[in-house]
């Protein structure tokens, strides 16, 4: 299990220039503090990529990946469900910053 304990973040709202898509997207850069003993820590620090939907059918996370910050490297690891939903509430809390 990962101890998720996020320190900050970026967000930006994405645009459909064709206007395909219904509702919207917003691409978060959440980062991570992990603890040295971890297997998933890095000196360069972690972060996950998220992409947040808020459409007709509600706010969901679409798709995320963990990565290693600095290079950018995916790294192979998945949320438990309660960090998933840690990170969900988080996204919805702060769509607007």
């Amino acid at each position: 299990m990962i101890s998720l304990n996020i320190t900050g973040h970026t967000v930006e709202k994405l645009v459909d220039p064709f206007g395909l898509l219904s509702g919207d997207r917003f691409e978060f850069f959440l980062e991570l503090d992990v603890e040295e003993d971890d297997e998933l820590y890095s000196d360069k620090g972690v972060g996950i990529k998220v992409l947040f939907v808020v459409d007709e059918t509600g706010p969901r996370i679409s798709h995320y990946h963990l990565y290693e910050r600095g290079t950018e490297k995916i790294l192979d690891f998945a949320l438990e469900e309660d960090e998933e939903l840690l990170v969900f509430n988080y996204c919805k809390e702060n769509i607007d910053s």
